[in-house]
């Protein structure tokens, strides 16, 4: 007897899901589909950089090296907040036996190597490179991708500690071992380009300082962030003579955005102000935590975290759903489940798809300041800032000032995809 009210509340489910989103989604399944392509014959570089990532054991040394610490020192310092010196040189080894590993793979095969470390990465080490392997896991991965700006040099990701590291954006964990039979495959052409889309980003208007703040190696806190914003601003002033520039039309910032970028302020308590367009529809004033914008690639990792449901979540509203329809189902577990998970599904898109999928953070809704959708996918949208001490961070990485007056516009174009390799178990 309760068959049909089942089938009917899935139904009604299954139809509100893209809903959510705006009329623009495709079923998840059609947007997930791989497309992507296969090699014409082998794949052999003649130039390999390997950039490394820092490990935590390499930060607290550069932390504590020009107070003249010895490694006794540091030892007490680490315990005394409650780390481990041997774990953490333990996890050093590992990722640097698995670098050596990568580096003499790469040599017996014939390839030229250059190994940089990750605050020695920059344009100059990506010209010289046919390709770049990273070592390290996900944030290494982003960090050299951001600076790879033509899409025929081929990123290749190697999860060099992989018992800590999740390294979703690198070769099956296997291949950190295996590495030589990474090699032979796609030498023999046993692999998938996977050509993943980016995002680019244009800013425009007035009080607009182009110079980026490299967040990777430095762990700012809130008032060091705001000062090397202010060190690039005086700088630039010195340089050009004026404290900020002025845009009359959009310029292209040097970087590229592979998960997401971040507008908002950086003090986390203050409300963002900005107001947003999207696909060039109607601007909209906007009060709210933050604006986060993503990629496919990026569609399971924050923007997922951000708008997940939990399956608490979803039995509350099911319930809601029962006492106004008067519709009688069992909410076992297993249905809870069913319903959450299709739901969660539904957020995340291929990294080969060619939209951007924006998440509103807990909008403030009033009769002054509205939120039309909270979240839904596009493939443009612009950003007006009213923000007084604002930031836009590109994939956790990169940060540009972006106060009262700047405009960005987050946009894709296929000349900025970034070619990587699958390669199966």
């Amino acid at each position: 007897m309760t068959s049909r009210p089942v089938v009917n509340l899935v139904c009604l489910w299954n139809r509100a899901v893209p809903l959510l989103h705006g009329s623009s989604v495709r079923a998840f399944h059609a947007s997930a589909c791989n497309t992507s392509s296969q090699p014409e014959g082998g794949f052999k570089p003649a130039k390999v950089a390997v950039v490394t990532k820092t490990t935590r054991y390499e930060f607290e040394q550069q932390r504590y090296r020009y107070a003249g610490l010895s490694e006794e020192d540091l030892k007490q310092l680490l315990a005394m907040k409650g780390s481990s010196y041997s774990g953490l040189l333990e996890r050093h080894n590992i990722h640097t036996n698995n670098v050596e590993h990568i580096v003499k793979s790469l040599k017996k095969q014939g390839n030229e190597v250059q190994v940089v470390k990750r605050g020695e990465y920059d344009e100059e080490v990506v010209r010289w490179a046919d390709t770049i392997i990273s070592a390290g896991g996900d944030g290494t991965m982003l960090l050299v991708a951001s600076k790879v700006l033509s899409k025929d040099k081929p990123v290749v990701g190697v999860n060099t500690d992989p018992e800590r590291s999740e390294g979703h954006l690198c070769l099956p964990v296997r291949y950190t071992h295996a590495f030589p039979e990474a090699l032979e495959k796609l030498c023999r052409g046993e692999f998938r380009w996977l050509w993943r889309q980016r995002i680019r980003l244009h800013l425009e208007g007035t009080g607009i300082n182009p110079t980026p703040v490299d967040l990777h190696e430095q762990q700012l806190s809130l008032e060091q962030h705001s000062q090397a914003h202010r060190i690039t601003i005086m700088d630039r002033q010195r340089r050009t003579g004026t404290l900020h520039d002025s845009f009359s039309k959009p310029s292209l910032l040097p970087v590229r955005g592979l998960n997401e970028i971040f507008i908002g302020e950086s003090l986390s308590s203050r409300a963002s102000y900005y107001e947003i367009s999207v696909d060039d529809g109607p601007w909209e004033k906007q009060k709210n935590s933050g604006l986060s914008i993503c990629t496919g690639t990026g569609s399971k990792a924050w923007s997922y975290n951000i708008n997940k449901l939990a399956e608490q979540a979803v039995e509350d509203v099911l319930k809601i759903g029962m006492c106004r329809s008067g519709l009688d189902i069992p909410l076992d577990l297993e249905f809870i489940e069913k319903v959450t998970d299709e739901y969660n599904k539904s957020l995340v898109f291929s990294p080969e798809e060619r939209l951007l999928f924006f998440s509103i953070r807990e909008p403030i809704v009033n009769r002054v300041f509205s939120s039309s959708r909270q979240r839904g996918f596009a493939t443009k949208v612009c950003v007006r800032s009213r923000c007084w001490d604002a930031c836009m961070v590109v994939d956790g990485g990169t940060s540009f000032e972006f106060n009262d007056g700047a405009i960005a516009t987050i946009s894709m174009s296929e000349e900025d995809r970034l070619r990587t390799v699958i390669l199966e178990n």
